[in-house]
């Protein structure tokens, strides 16, 4: 089933473009289908990028999802035009009001700040206290997750002894989670983080169950028994290119990056980097999307919470 997004927006031709089946509004009004209403909170400064990765990555399921935009009013993105914004995003005063089946709130480029320093955390801190009663289930991505971990439990992060940048291996902890049904029992999913959460302070958190880690990046998949909450810590909706633009970012900055970990072949980055972790992907949001999501919400909004 398709992705429903605005007309208009950037992310139709790019996906249209990969065979990928999208609905626009106009199209959708003729539709008498119930979609899953899930709310983006893009917190990443390519804003336009990561709308087209999370769209792909909702698109590769039988269910019907609607994606909603939504961005900080305390907070001016710096990297994509106003009109893009006011073109396609929400504040959190216009959508308070709704609930929805789902909710993604990505990851940032803030975390060596601590929490309370960055410009809209009180505002984040909203949003996420509201989705207790308002969005079935919340799916969090790295430095997303990190917060979540912080404000509902008090899990602190840590300064890592140097940047986590490439894709890494994971094994499966706990099998009889949904959420990895179907997985291999190694896969590959990207790392881009600066800090990150140590398994002892959250294993001390009855709520949470640790589903997936990795010996070299450390816990990646985390989430409550219900799955009302779900704490990624890596970027599994990456594109091919996205770890390569971030290194010649830093590059150009004069950070003497170190090369992403398994990524180009014979680590150099003068090759074509493999996509390695496309299926996981996949399997990830569909999962989410089909067991936490669409088996888990009311049809009837009123009684989510």
């Amino acid at each position: 089933m398709p992705i429903k997004i605005p007309n208009a927006l950037p992310a139709t031709e790019v996906l249209e473009s990969e065979n990928i089946f999208v609905m626009t509004e106009t199209r959708a009004m003729t539709q008498d289908i119930r979609p899953l209403h899930v709310l983006l909170i893009n917190l990443m400064p390519t804003k336009i990028t990561t709308e087209t990765q999370i769209a792909r990555v909702l698109s590769n399921s039988p269910l019907q999802v609607e994606l909603e935009l939504m961005q900080m009013k305390s907070h001016v993105a710096k990297n994509v035009s106003e009109d893009h914004m006011l073109a396609f995003y929400k504040t959190f005063d216009e959508v308070r009001q709704y609930k929805y089946d789902g909710m993604i709130v990505t990851g940032a480029p803030v975390e060596d700040l601590e929490f309370e320093q960055v410009d809209y955390w009180d505002e984040l801190c909203e949003v996420m206290e509201w989705s207790k009663t308002h969005v079935t289930s919340s799916f969090h991505i790295c430095w997303g997750a990190q917060a979540a971990l912080y404000y509902h439990y008090g899990i602190p992060k840590y300064k890592l002894p140097e940047r986590l940048h490439g894709v890494y291996e994971h094994t499966i902890d706990r099998r009889s989670s949904m959420l990895i049904r179907g997985a291999d029992d190694v896969f590959w999913a990207p790392h881009s983080r600066n800090t990150g959460n140590r398994l002892e302070d959250i294993e001390k958190v009855p709520e949470i169950r640790v589903i997936a880690t990795s010996e070299e990046a450390g816990v990646y998949a985390m989430m409550t028994d219900n799955g009302k909450q779900v704490f990624i810590t890596g970027h599994s909706e990456y594109d091919r290119d996205t770890l390569d633009g971030e290194y010649r970012r830093d590059l150009d900055a004069g950070k003497n990056p170190n090369v992403p970990v398994n990524y180009y072949p014979d680590d150099n980055p003068e090759n074509a980097p493999v996509k390695r972790w496309r299926a996981h992907a996949n399997l990830l949001y569909s999962n989410w999307l089909n067991y936490y999501v669409y088996q888990t919400t009311p049809y009837d909004f009123i009684t989510v919470g």
